[in-house]
């Protein structure tokens, strides 16, 4: 049961107001060979409230960074029901799902995704341009950002001239300019040594502690305890789901 006035157009911005932000109902996904079908995930029943801090867990293997993928519309399951504030997202067409992850999905990833060609100032931009925000107000809307991670003396620069941490923290701007409602992040330290992933995490917390979503997948349970809930996966399947005490 969601909880609305009327039915909200996310296309023009409003969105339904959901007791869930995601609601993931018995999601498979698999890949069918000729003589077998092949599980990567297995009846996967998931919901997560909007202002959550969730932790994705399991070994290599078990299913995390493809079930991020669908949370996330870069990937699509094979069978079952995704609903995003309450919109059937497995019904959506192509175009539909990449609006609805342009306009409030932001993704950070371990190996940073940066674009070399461009500056940091440019890779920041670069959603925005996709947006099609004009340009007075993303020169604000990209000022802000490298002023909120002290990144005005860099924002020339390109990513090969800057460190692992420093290029994470591009990443984490670029994912969040546009002001997400959900951000992902698939082992967003996994490249980083540990003062700078300890950095990484503080962000993340003061973001949610912001009203941001956060869905992240770690191995460290160090990471993992800087959340709110822990669900743990292995061969595919949810095993626990537990808040952090």
């Amino acid at each position: 049961m969601y909880l609305a006035k009327g039915k909200a157009n996310w296309q023009g911005g409003l969105i339904f107001k959901a007791i869930f932000m995601i609601s993931l109902k018995n999601v498979d996904k698999y890949i069918d060979s000729r003589f077998q079908r092949t599980f990567i995930l297995k009846g996967i029943e998931l919901e997560v409230k909007q202002g959550e801090f969730l932790t994705i867990m399991g070994p290599s293997g078990s299913g995390k960074s493809t079930l991020m993928n669908i949370i996330g519309m870069l990937d699509e399951q094979s069978a079952g029901e995704y609903y995003f504030f309450d919109e059937p997202v497995h019904k959506m067409r192509e175009k539909q799902k990449s609006e609805m992850h342009k306009n409030y999905i932001g993704f950070i990833f371990q190996a940073y995704h940066l674009i070399d060609e461009l500056t940091v100032y440019e890779n920041i931009e670069t959603p925005l341009l996709y947006k099609g925000v004009n340009g007075s107000q993303r020169k604000s809307m990209v000022a802000e950002m490298l002023d909120r991670f002290n990144m005005v003396a860099k924002k020339d620069l390109f990513p090969e001239q800057l460190s692992g941490g420093q290029q994470q923290l591009v990443g984490i701007a670029r994912a969040i300019v546009g002001q997400p409602k959900l951000l992902l992040a698939d082992e967003p330290t996994g490249n980083l040594h540990s003062e700078q992933g300890k950095n990484i995490m503080d962000i993340f917390q003061k973001l949610n502690e912001e009203g941001i979503t956060i869905i992240q997948v770690t191995h460290a349970e160090e990471n993992a305890q800087r959340s709110k809930r822990v669900v743990r996966i292995a061969d595919g399947a949810i095993e626990s789901d537990e808040k952090v005490i």
